[in-house]
């Protein structure tokens, strides 16, 4: 989007139930790192926050523990259309804005086989990766449809964003020179 920015990592415990709705899951977590950010560090500028989760079967599937885990989300979404939630939060205490908005996107992913999921895990880090995939790496592999926004999938929905910044007037004012 061309703008200028500083990536702050929030230290916080994510909710992570997986038997939570998942849009109220990503929003209550956008909103905890958004919060932290302006509580932690004393950030008075537009603090925009983002979670990302996918969700099959009424089941969150979050970042997997390990690789035996991870092979099982895989098989899971083998063959079949899940949904990917990410919750924005903006915040800009100087503006009084405090919005937050989900946005979700319907992947389906090919039919794969053990062969199959043992090369994907060979060449994506899974484990920290909601779902246990990263649909910029290895796409050719597990990728039959998408329905929605590429990025949202990534993690960060580009297009949602530059909205709710151009919405707040802040697109421009974070516009590299």
């Amino acid at each position: 989007m061309g703008l200028r920015f500083a990536v702050v990592p929030a230290d916080v415990e994510e909710w992570s139930d997986s038997s939570a709705d998942p849009e109220a899951l990503v929003l209550h977590n956008s909103r905890l790192k958004a919060e932290y950010v302006a509580t932690e560090h004393s950030h008075t500028g537009p603090i925009l926050a983002a979670d990302t989760t996918v969700a099959i079967d009424g089941e969150v599937l979050n970042k997997p523990r390990d690789l035996i885990e991870a092979r099982g989300m895989l098989r899971k979404l083998s063959g079949r259309t899940h949904t990917v939630f990410t919750g924005l939060c903006l915040l800009f205490a100087d503006r009084s804005i405090d919005e937050a908005l989900c946005v979700s996107s319907e992947v389906t992913f090919k039919a794969l086989d053990e062969e199959q999921i043992s090369h994907y895990l060979s060449i994506v880090n899974t484990l920290d990766k909601a779902g246990a995939y990263g649909i910029q790496e290895g796409r050719e592999i597990i990728l039959a449809r998408l329905n929605g926004s590429l990025s949202n999938v990534m993690g960060l929905p580009v297009e949602a964003t530059a909205g709710l910044l151009q919405k707040h007037g802040i697109f421009e004012a974070l516009k590299l020179a």
